[in-house]
């Protein structure tokens, strides 16, 4: 067992570990809602969208997590405030935003010469190089996000399944989608200095899918999300290791891969099976074929 515990014993690995176990676990609560809620593309755009910020704070010497956050929470009230469109579909407004963000990140990184090193950074990461500092931030958002999910549970289930009902018992839908764009950002921005922007959709959006696929309860998609996520984190930094490969890509490739397998195995075991022969299977049959095509 060697091959298993000896990449654990270096320091760096075991913050990488760690890193990756806080993410998972961030993403796993906000991913959870971006499934349910069908948001990927506009999870995809915030963490894209974060490139000007990002670009602009290393240029100007400062922290790019404060350039990541001032871009991604653009983000999220351009895209609060153009929903409110009547003749502007979600899509089309996330679009637009995506575009503009990303085409000005690029403008801007083009307009310096030592950005390149940088800019791979951010779109890939490096989880070998978290460091005690970032462990304690991680861990700050990830309490946050356990904190802001249990107090608006139910707010967060009434919008993603019935936003007028949700209205209807004062719940306040729009505070609600406030809050989860919100919790959206507070992952992006906290986990793309651990697996970049390109990669952390991957765990934001893959161990979720994966888990919902059999889980009937929120909170148990949650749960085994963030279950996908470590696995997917600890055998991610094992191949890594052995393999050379990119560790932060690695990660994200095997939450990928889990959700894979996941879709497989539930394709096979919830095959619909052959009726019964003889005459009597027909009629106790059918009125549950009806039921499912309406």
């Amino acid at each position: 067992m060697e091959w298993f515990f000896d990449p654990f014993t270096v320091s760096f690995v075991q913050r990488a570990l760690w890193g990756g176990l806080l993410v998972s676990a961030i993403c796993a609560v906000v991913g959870t809602w971006v499934v349910l809620r069908g948001l990927a593309f506009l999870g995809d755009a915030m963490a894209h969208g974060m490139l000007p910020g990002v670009a602009l704070a290393s240029m100007a010497g400062v922290s790019p997590l404060l350039g990541a956050a001032a871009s991604a929470g653009t983000m999220a009230l351009g895209v609060t405030s153009l929903r409110r469109l009547p003749r502007l579909s979600g899509d089309t407004g996330i679009g637009l935003l995506f575009a503009g963000m990303l085409a000005s990140g690029v403008i801007i990184v083009s307009h310096s010469e030592s950005f390149a090193v940088d800019l791979t950074g951010f779109l890939f990461g490096d989880v070998l190089a978290v460091r005690t500092g970032d462990l304690w931030l991680l861990g700050a958002a990830c309490g946050i996000t356990a904190v802001v999910a249990a107090v608006g549970h139910r707010s967060f289930v009434a919008l993603a399944f019935d936003p007028r009902k949700a209205h209807t018992l004062g719940l306040r839908p729009g505070l609600a989608h406030a809050v989860l764009l919100g919790l959206m950002t507070l992952a992006v921005v906290s986990s793309f200095h651990v697996v970049g922007t390109l990669l952390v959709f991957g765990l934001l959006i893959a161990p979720p899918a994966a888990a919902s696929l059999w889980a009937a309860r929120i909170p148990l998609v949650m749960v085994g999300a963030a279950l996908v996520g470590a696995g997917s984190t600890v055998l991610g930094l094992l191949i890594s290791w052995h393999a050379g490969t990119a560790a932060g890509a690695t990660i994200a490739a095997v939450a990928v891969a889990a959700f894979l397998v996941s879709a497989v195995c539930s394709a096979v075991v919830n095959r619909p099976r052959a009726p019964a022969a003889g005459p009597a299977a027909a009629p106790k049959d059918l009125p549950t074929r009806t039921r499912n095509e309406q």
